[in-house]
C-alpha cells in the first residue's frame, strides 16, 4: 500500500480594503480628499487633505483613489479591493467609459499606471451610504460638516388630487 500526498491547503492571497471619496466645494472648486485603508489584519489608515488647487467633483474623487493608491503601496498592500461611490471614476478605470476632458484623462492614465503595481486590484462602486467614513474624511478637509447618518429614505410618491 502507498501512501498518497495530501495536496497543501491553497490559501487566498491576503486583501486590503481601500474606500476613497473626494469633494468639490463648491463645484467645480476646492478639492477635499478621503481615504480608508485597512489591512488584512485589521490595520487601518485614514486619509485626509485639501488637494491644491481647484477642479470638479470627478478630480477629487480621481485624486482621492490615486493618494489611497499610494498610501497602499506604502503600506505593502499586494491584492486591494477598492471601493468608491463615483460612478465616473470606476466606469472610467475599467474601460466602460471615455471622456475628453484632458486634465481627468490625464488622472486616469496615472491611476492606470499605479493600478499596475498591484499583483491584484478589483474596483467596485458601492452607493454613497456604504462609503461614510471616506465620505467623512473628503468633506472634513474642506471644512465641511458630516453628512447625516444613514442610508436615504425612499422617495415619496406624488399623490394627485
Amino acid at each position: 500500500m502507498t501512501a498518497t500526498a495530501i495536496p497543501p491547503q491553497i490559501t487566498p492571497p491576503a486583501e486590503w480594503q481601500l474606500w476613497f471619496d473626494g469633494s468639490a466645494q463648491p463645484n467645480p472648486g476646492r478639492l477635499g480628499l478621503g481615504a480608508v485603508l485597512v489591512g488584512p489584519l485589521g490595520q487601518r489608515q485614514d486619509y485626509s487633505a485639501q488637494a491644491p488647487g481647484h477642479g470638479c467633483n470627478n478630480e477629487a474623487e480621481l485624486l482621492a483613489l490615486g493618494k489611497a493608491l499610494e498610501l497602499a503601496r506604502q503600506a505593502g498592500a499586494r491584492h486591494l479591493v477598492l471601493r468608491g461611490d463615483s460612478d465616473f471614476a470606476v466606469r472610467h478605470l475599467r474601460g466602460e467609459a471615455v471622456t475628453q476632458v484632458a486634465r481627468l484623462k490625464v488622472l486616469i492614465a496615472a491611476i492606470r499606471a499605479q493600478l499596475d503595481g498591484f499583483a491584484s486590484a478589483r474596483l467596485e462602486w458601492v452607493p454613497r451610504h456604504r462609503n461614510p467614513d471616506a465620505d467623512r474624511l473628503s468633506r472634513a478637509a474642506l471644512g465641511l460638516p458630516d453628512k447625516p447618518a444613514g442610508r436615504p429614505s425612499a422617495k415619496k410618491k406624488k399623490r394627485h388630487r
